[in-house]
């Protein structure tokens, strides 16, 4: 395995930093990355969603700028909204690039609102080639009390031969939201997707734990007709399988091959898939990262045995490196059969929040792309 690694710098002056950098490439030269700006004053105070673009392949990216129907939008009172933690996914049927993520809420205080006027749902905005911009928000609105409080952040999604689309979210009842000790439950939609619109036409099962918090940030799938999803855990990560991408088996732990805990917690974890094989991209507990938040870096890669449903330890590699900031909030694209992409921005907060938490080590809100050759 072949790892190159990309440096961008940015513009963040120590008030502000931008995170959830995740991207998009395309064979015939053209891409983006989207991302937003972190408030550090406090815990997930996102601004609107804005976008870097490249047209030589990811030689190059203009500088951050604003999606204009993205940026945060104000009601009355100070109430704020803005589209977070969100995924670009080139749809082959209709060759149109789909962004999916949630909304989220805030007073004027910045604190997190929710509620039945305030739903977090899962959100998506379809780019438009004419105007170089992502369209509105737009949400998809799910029945029943169990999915009052739902959201497709920081995941990745899949699209069937007839280009449908799997869409994992994770989800509980907005009272069940108000309390900290609740669990979160996951499942997967199968939408159409027309290039504008994603319709809703089944939810499958929902996958639990009693794990606290339960499971969230789910990403899905397919390798050699095998669906596998991969599971946030306050604890653990797990993953689980399925033969139609809807009904899944039990979620297990995710281990190494001898049966011990890979040591990721409360943290997501994404896919790649090439040279016949199929890999896990993931934060975990090291012997030198106590002092990131979470162990969130660095990042490393390793071939998962789908057979076996765990990790092979001695193919494991650091594939963006830790400098004193988080990276467990990044993207990842399968580009080939042969080359693997990896996106992400070093979060500058740890514990307590601050930028020279993360300074002192090095990092300084860079965007990294990493290229993996199979």
């Amino acid at each position: 395995m072949d790892i190159a690694l990309r440096q961008i710098a940015t513009t963040s002056d120590g008030t502000y930093c931008y995170v959830h950098a995740r991207g998009l490439l395309l064979p015939h030269g053209e891409g983006l990355i989207t991302l937003q700006k972190l408030d550090l004053s406090g815990c997930d105070l996102f601004d609107g969603i804005e976008m870097m673009k490249t047209s030589d392949g990811g030689k190059s990216f203009s500088p951050p700028h604003p999606c204009e129907k993205l940026r945060r939008e104000y009601f009355e009172n100070g109430i704020s909204r803005v589209m977070c933690d969100a995924t670009p996914f080139f749809h082959q049927k209709t060759k149109k690039i789909l962004l999916t993520g949630h909304t989220a809420w805030y007073n004027e205080k910045g604190k997190l609102l929710r509620g039945t006027s305030y739903k977090r749902l899962p959100a998506y905005a379809v780019y438009d080639e004419s105007s170089g911009d992502f369209g509105p928000i737009q949400q998809i609105e799910l029945e029943g009390e169990d999915y009052s409080s739902s959201g497709a952040g920081c995941t990745q999604i899949w699209e069937c031969k007839n280009g449908e689309l799997l869409i994992p979210i994770y989800h509980q009842s907005l009272a069940a939201s108000e309390d900290p000790r609740s669990c979160t439950s996951v499942s997967v939609l199968r939408c159409t997707f027309d290039g504008e619109k994603l319709r809703l036409l089944q939810i499958g099962d929902r996958i639990t734990t009693t794990v606290p918090r339960g499971l969230g940030e789910p990403s899905l799938i397919c390798h050699k007709n095998t669906y596998f999803l991969c599971l946030r855990n306050d604890v653990t990560g797990f993953v689980a399988q399925s033969r139609d991408g809807l009904h899944f088996g039990a979620p297990i732990e995710l281990c190494f091959e001898n049966g011990q805990s890979i040591g990721n917690y409360n943290t997501q974890q994404h896919w790649l898939a090439g040279d016949g094989r199929l890999f896990l991209v993931y934060t975990r507990k090291a012997e030198n990262n106590g002092h990131i938040f979470r162990h969130r870096a660095p990042l490393f890669i390793a071939e998962f045995d789908p057979l076996g449903m765990c990790l092979l330890r001695d193919t494991e590699r650091i594939v963006v490196p830790e400098r004193g900031a988080r990276l467990g909030n990044f993207g990842c694209q399968s580009f080939s059969d042969d080359t693997g992409l990896v996106f992400a921005a070093e979060w500058m907060q740890n514990d307590p929040y601050g930028w020279e938490a993360c300074a002192r080590y090095g990092s300084d809100n860079s965007i990294f792309i990493s290229k993996i050759k199979y």
